[in-house]
């Protein structure tokens, strides 16, 4: 499939490269009549590539059906006067354009250009008009909104003008051109009140309706009757503030006043008379003066200016006087207006410049809940147990020098990757409901494209099956203010709401680690309706405890930020607050704020207290964590945390002294938040798996005594190869508690180490006769809707994701060909004009959510 998608949009890419080749070749066919060896080829070609892009995927792409229109009537355009061996080839527009509204119906552009083709060939009144009525029985017309409804009915409306006004027309065609014209912009305000109700302010250019007052005026010479149409468009809102509207109205009154005769005096003046009655345009004057009265008009300056030089022109000196007064108490009016768009549009600049700077990335939230999770966790809670800051060693046969490196060898790509997805998902979503209950995710995406990029579509059918509700999330929040233009407009017969997202979603951590959503659901019942539940990757950090929960409406949301600090299951301090990607600084710790150094090449007899003693010279020291592996015996590592961040800069002085025979290493400790796998061993209570964010942004985890009959007892690899399993295809938002709850229905578990990075877990069991039970139980098991796990050993764990590996960076077979570009997908859909937009300005909020 994918390779399919990728030749029909390298098709459609050298159809366009071949018709700019067949236009070069036109150009110099009528210019030089020369031509290349190879120039009559790039015509067939082009009309080739386009017909094959046209009938694949690509056959529902408006965009292409234009360009390929272009390019045809380019075509027969120049074959009219230079007639050439590719003619026979070229389609009939006809035929071309019944196939391209019969795949894109929605296509106002394609039945404009279809009726302009009708007429040009020829077509009868009867039959032109039966490709109006196909265009609007068919229910997609209005799908980009009015934009296709106008341009289809600006065509036939051409149309019935051009037949009034042609010399060899019937008696009856004026009539039934007025008829027409009448009846169509009837129904185009029925049409766009039926769809945005009070919302729809008409067509912002008047086409139709610059196209019956020209009929008025050349086909039935009725001024009067036009200029009537010309006044009550002058009292609609929406062309009121438009200069072009004046221009327009200006401009037809001086073509008026030109056309009429000079009236002609019987007899001479005389001296009584004073002289001959000066000839002025008094209705064009009064058309300028009427445009300077709109205190919102877009382009005040240009009005001004046709004024004053009308007024010299034609008018008399007195006229002339009361202009430039009037021009002179405007321009004041316009002076002062423009500096207060001037300081908005400051105030603005400086409000996204603002906005720009603040970081904006969901991981800091993650990272930096350190001081306000050290005070959320409850008295005699596991989460108070001591942390570890990096992976401990998890068999006693593994060397540490190892991986020390795979761990630093890997943190410079996570860290990569994880500020390349920085989203502000609050600011940037919107909440849209009223969607009918069948809606798909493609409609959806295809109504709101043209807002802007769509980076993540929630979508969810409501319990009584009669509408859907979507929470899309857009690239940028200017994205998401533009996609509220579709509040209270129409998706096919149902009323979308469009609101804001901002304020719906509550950050929640420090719930028990074994919690899923459905308990996530039940706990905040009495909130309200909860729409989505967001869950943390754990790729890269297996120890995350958080989510994201989205309420529908911002009530439900502030209910749910109330039960922060609320007590669950009698030692899990709650945390539920507004997620807000900016509240960075309140969250920071001792690795954030630069105050903790990181020691290396420690002594194995080194206590703690002789770090404390070493390092205290430098400042005051506050905590000193020895880096231990299972049995109660540290590795090398410290950290020393000091009270200010110049304290453990000075303390940078003692990198490459010895200590104790040893050469310490000493460095700033980084925020890398690295850890792809979680260990859980013996019973669970000795051990808080997935725990939350400790003070300082790092992983609290309580000691674990070594056991000693696992000493004096140790099993033989054959014994424990006998008693593991390997879990597959887990998503990385589950933890490892939840794995463990599934795993220990089996039997009693000794070891579970969650390996996120490659979407599984290796469970270890007390008997070895448990693996084949849970096997069973477990093989096909929908962890989460739509997602199933697979059993197997350890190997076929790590194979699987090596594999994987293997054939993402496959060496290219050599070929005579060049590889094709890289292309994107093809999307059914259409381009073209924004949607939405023109016409109609969006209903005030009634109420404020």
């Amino acid at each position: 499939m994918a390779q399919t998608a990728q030749a029909v949009h390298a098709t459609a890419a050298a159809a366009a490269a071949a018709s700019n080749a067949g236009a070069h070749h036109q150009h110099r066919h009528q210019q030089q009549q020369q031509q290349h060896p190879l120039d009559p080829l790039a015509v067939p070609l082009g009309i080739s590539l386009y017909t094959r892009a046209l009938a694949g995927v690509l056959a529902f792409d408006d965009e292409i059906w234009n360009n390929c229109a272009v390019y045809f009537s380019s075509l027969h355009r120049n074959t009219k006067t230079h007639p050439s061996l590719y003619t026979p080839l070229l389609p009939n527009m006809l035929d071309f354009f019944q196939r391209a509204t019969k795949h894109c119906p929605w296509s106002g552009p394609l039945w404009s250009r279809y009726i302009l083709t009708a007429e040009d060939a020829g077509w009868s009144f009867h039959n032109v008009e039966s490709i109006k009525h196909a265009a609007t029985n068919t229910k997609a017309l209005d799908e980009n909104g009015m934009t296709g409804v106008l341009d289809m009915y600006t065509a036939w409306c051409g149309f019935l003008k051009r037949t009034a006004m042609d010399p060899n027309a019937s008696e009856d065609a004026a009539d039934v051109a007025e008829v027409g014209l009448l009846a169509a912009l009837e129904d185009v305000d029925l049409w766009g009140k039926r769809l945005y109700k009070d919302a729809y302010q008409g067509d912002p250019n008047f086409r139709l309706e610059r196209i019956l007052i020209q009929y008025l005026t050349e086909v039935k010479g009725d001024t009067d009757a036009a200029r009537s149409h010309w006044d009550r468009l002058s009292h609609h809102a929406l062309l009121a503030n438009s200069y072009d509207f004046w221009l327009n109205y200006y401009l037809w009154e001086m073509v008026d006043y030109a056309s009429r005769p000079k009236a002609s005096s019987p007899t001479p003046p005389t001296p009584s008379t004073g002289g001959k009655s000066a000839r002025v345009p008094t209705l064009a004057t009064g058309v300028l003066q009427r445009a300077l009265t709109q205190k919102m008009l877009d382009w005040p300056e240009r009005i001004m200016e046709v004024y004053l030089q009308h007024c010299n022109d034609y008018e008399q000196p007195d006229t002339l006087h009361y202009a430039l007064d009037t021009v002179h108490k405007t321009r004041r009016i316009v002076a002062k207006r423009r500096e207060r768009e001037k300081a908005a549009a400051a105030a603005a600049a400086a409000a996204a410049y603002t906005t720009e700077t603040q970081p904006q990335t969901e991981q800091t939230q993650d990272q930096v809940v350190a001081d306000s999770m050290q005070d959320a966790t409850a008295p005699g809670s596991p989460s108070n147990g001591k942390r570890k800051r990096d992976e401990t060693a998890e068999d006693a046969g593994e060397a540490a020098s190892k991986k020390a490196k795979s761990v630093e060898a890997s943190v410079d790509d996570a860290v990569s990757q994880e500020s390349k997805s920085k989203r502000d998902r609050e600011n940037t979503s919107v909440m849209v409901t009223n969607f009918p209950p069948d809606v798909t995710q493609t409609a959806v995406r295809r109504y709101f494209k043209e807002y802007g990029h769509i980076n993540n579509l929630i979508l969810h059918q409501e319990a009584d099956h009669k509408s859907s509700s979507a929470l899309i999330e857009f690239r940028s929040p200017e994205d998401a203010d533009s996609a509220l233009l579709r509040d209270q407009k129409y998706f096919n017969q149902s009323q979308l709401s469009v609101k804001p997202g901002t304020r719906l979603t509550v950050f929640v951590s420090n719930y028990p680690p074994t919690a899923d959503e459905a308990y996530l659901r039940r706990l905040f019942a009495h909130c309200g309706d909860v729409f989505n539940i967001r869950w943390p990757s754990l790729k890269y950090n297996a120890h995350r405890r958080f989510c994201y929960m989205s309420f529908r409406d911002m009530d439900a949301a502030y209910k749910a930020t109330l039960m922060d600090g609320t007590l669950v299951e009698d030692q899990y301090k709650l945390q539920s607050k507004f997620s807000n990607p900016s509240h960075k600084k309140d969250r920071e710790g001792a690795v954030a704020e630069g105050r903790e150094v990181r020691v290396k090449g420690v002594h194995p007899a080194t206590q703690e207290n002789d770090l404390r003693s070493v390092f205290g010279k430098y400042g005051k020291v506050t905590t000193v964590r020895l880096l231990t592996n299972l049995s109660g015996q540290h590795v090398g590592t410290a950290f020393v945390v000091f009270e200010t961040k110049e304290q453990a800069e000075n303390a940078l002085e003692l990198d490459k002294t010895k200590f104790k025979s040893q050469l310490l290493e000493v460095e700033l400790s980084k925020e890398t938040n690295y850890r792809p796998s979680a260990t859980m061993r013996g019973d669970p209570s000795s051990r808080d798996p997935s725990l939350a964010p400790s003070g300082d942004g790092d992983i609290a985890m309580p000691d674990e005594p070594g056991n000693t009959q696992q000493k004096d007892q140790k099993p033989t690899p054959a014994e424990i190869q006998a008693r593991t399993m390997a879990i597959m295809n887990i998503p990385d938002t589950i933890n490892d508690a939840r794995i463990r709850a599934l795993a220990e229905k089996f039997g009693s578990i000794v070891k579970l180490v969650l390996r996120p990075d490659h979407a599984g877990a290796v469970v270890e069991f007390a008997d070895a006769s448990t693996v084949g039970r849970a096997a069973l139980g477990l093989e096909g098991f929908e962890i989460v809707p739509h997602h199933k796990l697979r059993t197997g050993n350890v190997k076929e764990l790590y194979k699987e994701k090596s594999e994987q590996q293997t054939d993402t960076h496959k060496a290219p077979k050599m070929s005579w060909m060049p590889p094709p570009p890289t292309v994107r997908r093809p999307v059914l859909g259409r381009g073209g004009s924004k949607r939405g937009g023109l016409g109609f300005v969006a209903v005030a909020k009634k109420e404020k959510e």
